[in-house]
């Protein structure tokens, strides 16, 4: 007998894995997912090993097979440990990233009247009938309907009661199936065409006029048709057809189809283009790794491909991936944002025509579904989407590019395991035997150190790719909006801009204008008594949205009715302080009335194509001036802008963070890269109270070099990554006082742990408030480590609930 070790779906497995026997004549193979018993529940699991022996005395026995084939490969099986090692996350975690949409099915409680109530009993409170009243009714009751009745608690205290006494009995079911691949009814004849035709004769006597026409209508087809094409065609019903079918001279059967999430309809297929010196060097360097790699001569290698916006990164991907096929290769390309999705959909397609797959969170789950198992069975050379496309389950591996690298969005931070997307795609590599590309015209501190030092190997592209003449990135200039302030302007825009502004759109040219935050106010506050409306869950203070005329917090999304007086003084002299895109666009639209205006970010971009609607809106000229927060910043290409406007650039620039100044400089140039990318040419113009400081300098000159010689000493002065490695531990908690004893008593375990095992290059920062002190109504306290390894240390310890770690994280508020 041989025995699996199992990760199990479940929240008490952690980081373990389950040793089960595998019962004699079932095949189970490593990577399969199974039925296993855990405790009183039936629960899915992945079979990560299987060995002769258990690695525990007493085991169960899997109960079956979930799918006859492995949902996971050896690779990504390897992978899974690694990201549950790394990372510090439950196993069943890492590997749900991997496993097809819709396969998890949560286990439901149901409450079921007892076969052998006890007799006898004291006298039933009201309560407890109405338990028992709603569970005979039905037969059966689903904990979560007794808890929307009862209240949680009480509901769960009620069930153990009349558990007890022996009335009603737990039992437990796995959801029902989430997904299934889409059939359609398809009819097509089940006779030779003479006799169908002998056939519709046979029924026009009998006056069956519409069968016959319906018959007589297949008969001249080639083959089977959807049924809901021939019903538009012939005006026939349902019971029509299967009349026909009940005498067999049709067939109704079904057809599985795919959901597509885009149409190939409109997509040109396009040729290379011929490369410019600096990437016809960057794409040498590229194609001879993948061909040593491919070989099994070299090991896989990490190029870091660092052009400015504008030169042509795109075009380097695209041949680099028709490298990897002609090798017999596949690629993963991602993209930082859902929003980018259409526009890279639509490059790769022309030169992939039919062979691109495309996963992200915007898709329905049918379409991911189907797309997920169309990558699966090698029908894509190239996968497509955000971060979770990395775990596509790819073939044939050869090619990673993750565009735009620098950006934040490749980090999970919101659920485990947090991990960075750079990471795991270099992990993969390796795994795979792959070649990694990363892109970016402000690449991260961290990678570039890492193309200084040998670890990755350096690409540059230094110039645009643009028909003009001389140095086409834009003409950049500072206005310091102190010296706006002190002329009388009161305005969100500075002098210059307005001039700019008003020039580009009566020449029929666009413009952007970037702010980096959304809403209408960022605050409202009494001028009587001081008073600031804030969350009530929250340490943040209520954005006012003027479209929608409420209050919203950007951390839980509570929202109020805008108050008439102030809720403390109520005095009614209500001030709004700040300003957010909607503001910006109702400015915008005072101050350039001839001008058609569109705004692009998460407020109004909440549709499945709302991206791609806004950005084709753009793209045919229905709009002069784009507004939009950090979405308008990346990637896009639009050869009609000539002017960008920075309306705010200090918005970043002096949070409590050492990546403050790196995030703020990346995201000014990457704005600023929108401009100048036609024949036109382009300017930026970028208002600051910090006209001064070296971020606003450095991305004024385009310039990485200077910015990366700054920020690297500060971070070696510092001993922040990449000179080190960090790990944030926070502690949640409904009370502050206990979460604070909370984190205090985790800081004195980690001392003690630190000087136990003798090491000492490790620092604890902390325990301090979280920057936002109050979440969804949950205080936080912070301890940071820092040192060589610091999640060695915690991978030793059982970390309780409440915790959350983050490994290597990208901000620190």
């Amino acid at each position: 007998m041989e025995y699996a070790e199992v990760s199990v779906n479940s929240p008490l497995a952690q980081r373990h894995t389950f040793s089960y026997a595998i019962p004699l004549g079932l095949n189970a193979a490593v990577g399969q997912a199974v039925w296993v018993p855990f405790g009183n529940k039936l629960l899915q699991g992945i079979i990560l090993e299987v060995n002769p022996y258990p690695s525990v005395d007493e085991v169960r026995e899997i109960s079956g097979v979930i799918d006859p084939h492995p949902i996971l490969t050896p690779s990504q099986v390897r992978l899974s440990r690694w990201l549950s090692e790394y990372y510090l996350s439950p196993l069943f975690d890492a590997v749900a990233l991997m496993l097809p949409p819709g396969f998890e099915r949560r286990t439901v409680t149901f409450i079921c009247s007892s076969p052998n109530p006890g007799t006898g009993t004291p006298p039933l409170t009201p309560e407890q009938k109405v338990v028992l009243e709603l569970v005979g009714r039905r037969g059966k009751a689903s904990l979560k309907e007794i808890e929307k009745v009862l209240g949680g608690k009480r509901g769960r205290r009620l069930i153990s009661q009349l558990v007890s006494r022996g009335l009603v009995t737990r039992v437990y079911e796995l959801e029902k199936v989430k997904v299934r691949p889409k059939t359609v009814p398809y009819l097509e004849l089940a006779v030779p065409p003479p006799q169908a035709r002998q056939a519709v004769e046979s029924l026009r006597k009998q006056r069956a006029s519409k069968q016959a026409d319906l018959l007589h209508f297949l008969a001249r087809q080639t083959g089977p048709l959807p049924l809901a094409e021939v019903r538009k065609s012939t005006g026939c019903s349902t019971a029509i057809a299967s009349a026909l079918a009940g005498k067999g001279l049709v067939r109704l059967q079904p057809v599985e189809v795919r959901r597509r999430p885009i149409s190939d309809e409109g997509i040109t297929p396009s040729q290379p283009l011929l490369p410019t010196t600096d990437q016809e060097s960057a794409l040498s360097s590229i194609k001879s790794s993948l061909t040593r790699v491919v070989k099994g001569s070299a090991r896989p290698s990490v190029f870091l491909l660092h052009g400015v916006t504008g030169s042509g990164k795109t075009e380097v991907y695209l041949q680099a991936l028709a490298e990897a096929t002609r090798l017999g290769k596949r690629g993963i390309a991602l993209v930082p944002e859902i929003a980018l999705t259409p526009q890279t959909i639509e490059r790769f397609s022309s030169r992939f025509p039919g062979r691109v797959g495309i996963l992200h969170s915007k898709l329905s789950l049918g379409e991911r579904f189907d797309e997920w198992q169309r990558i699966r069975n090698g029908k894509c050379d190239v996968v497509i989407g955000p971060r979770s496309a990395i775990f596509a389950p790819q073939p044939d591996l050869g090619l990673i590019v993750i565009d735009e690298e620098h950006e934040w969005t490749y980090k999970q931070h919101d659920k485990s395991p947090r991990y960075h997307t750079r990471e795991v795609a270099i992990k993969l590599a390796e795994l795979n035997g792959a070649v990694v590309i990363l892109g970016s015209a402000t690449p991260d501190v961290e990678p570039f150190y890492h193309s200084q030092t040998g670890d990755y190997r350096l690409l540059r592209l230094p110039e645009r790719v643009v028909p003009s003449e001389g140095s086409p990135l834009p003409r950049v200039a500072i206005v310091d909006q102190k010296e706006e302030f002190k002329a009388g302007n009161r305005s969100l825009f500075s002098r210059s801009l307005t001039q700019a502004t008003a020039e580009a759109v009566a020449k029929g040219e666009q413009v952007i204008f970037f702010l980096n935050r959304r809403g209408g106010a960022t605050f409202i506050q009494c001028r009587h008594c001081g008073f600031v409306l804030r969350c009530r869950r929250c340490e943040v203070t209520l954005t006012y949205h003027l479209i929608e005329n409420i209050l919203v917090c950007h951390q839980c999304n509570y929202r109020v009715p805008l108050p008439q007086a102030c809720p403390r003084c109520r005095s009614r002299s209500l001030k709004f302080l700040g300003a957010g895109t909607q503001k910006l666009e109702q400015e915008a639209g005072y101050a350039f009335p001839q001008a058609k205006l569109a705004r692009w970010d998460s407020d109004i971009t909440r549709g499945k194509h709302s991206h791609q609607e806004i950005l084709a809106r753009f793209r045919a000229h229905e709009a002069d001036i784009l507004i939009g927060t950090q979405m308008v910043a990346k990637g896009l290409d639009l050869p009609l802008v000539t002017l960008v406007g920075v309306i705010n650039a200090d918005t970043g620039l002096n949070l409590p963070d050492f990546r403050a100044g790196e995030r703020t400089f990346q995201l000014l140039c990457q704005v600023a890269g929108r401009a100048g990318r036609g024949i036109l040419g382009g300017q930026v113009i970028i208002q600051t109270y910090s006209p001064d400081h070296y971020v606003i300098q450095a991305a004024a000159g385009h310039d990485y070099a200077s910015f990366y010689e700054r920020e690297i000493n500060y971070r070696r002065k510092f001993h922040n990554p990449p000179f080190s490695r960090l790990v944030l531990l926070t502690c949640s908690h409904p009370n502050d006082i206990l979460c604070q004893r909370e984190a205090e008593r985790m800081q004195q375990l980690l001392i003690a742990e630190t000087e136990a095992r003798g090491i000492a290059d490790l620092s604890l920062i902390g325990p301090a408030p979280a920057f936002i002190h109050r979440l969804r109504g949950r205080f936080r306290w912070q301890i940071i480590l820092r040192g060589a390894e610091p999640s060695a240390l915690l991978s030793h310890l059982t970390i309780p609930q409440g915790w959350t770690v983050d490994v290597d994280p990208v901000g620190l508020v």
